[in-house]
């Protein structure tokens, strides 16, 4: 059963990454999806790391194409690519400082069970700052083989999978030769979340607490 756990006025978004191309691989479709539903909607990503090299570079690209028509603020750092644990105040405070700049409806951001030490190192950081909000937890295939079972998905039309599978090939160069940059694997998981979903492609999220009222108020 389909149930819409966004209010019906979402005008705001935080994505928040550790790395270059993070929000894309894990949210990309989501995030064409709700930009392409409410025009001019606000998005606030956060990344935390790659600031001065040519992924800054790319991930600004593609952001801009993953959200077209939205209010688009795109803030990159400098934290040293999987250093996390060992720069958990630098992480915090960027956390911290996002919301100072804005009040989400929507988080979108690692899921606490992610195997890479800097994407569950920003899921376990984001709920201690944004506290009283609905956090998805996005997956990210790797080496590592974690993925769980996930229960919170977003269906994808046909034409936005494909649409975030050519983004990610066109705008992220540098990631092509790494094996896990791969058009099958992209579009082959959005169908195994589909399957789940009952729909053709989705992406599927943690969620770790929302309320729901059943009284239809």
């Amino acid at each position: 059963m389909m149930i819409d756990l966004l209010p019906s006025g979402l005008s705001r978004i935080a994505a928040v990454a550790a790395h270059c191309d993070d929000l894309a691989i894990g949210a990309g479709g989501t995030l064409l999806t709700l930009c392409t539903a409410h025009p001019g909607i606000r998005v606030d990503a956060l990344v935390l790391s790659g600031a001065g090299s040519e992924r800054e570079a790319e991930e600004r690209a593609a952001l801009a194409a993953f959200c077209p028509g939205a209010d688009l603020r795109v803030t990159v750092g400098k934290m040293p690519d999987g250093r996390l644990p060992a720069h958990w105040d630098l992480a915090k405070q960027a956390v911290e400082d996002l919301r100072l700049r804005c009040v989400p409806d929507l988080i979108l951001a690692p899921h606490a069970g992610d195997a890479h030490q800097d994407h569950r190192g920003l899921a376990e950081l984001v709920p201690t700052v944004f506290r009283d909000h609905l956090t998805l937890g996005y997956e990210i295939a790797k080496w590592d083989g974690d993925f769980g079972r996930p229960n919170a998905y977003q269906p994808l039309d046909v034409a936005f999978a494909e649409r975030k599978v050519a983004l990610l090939w066109e705008h992220y160069p540098s990631q092509r030769r790494r094996p896990w940059f791969d058009r099958e694997a992209f579009l082959g998981l959005a169908r195994i979340r589909g399957i789940e979903c009952q729909a053709r492609y989705a992406e599927a999220f943690y969620a770790r607490k929302f309320i729901i009222d059943l009284t239809g108020g």
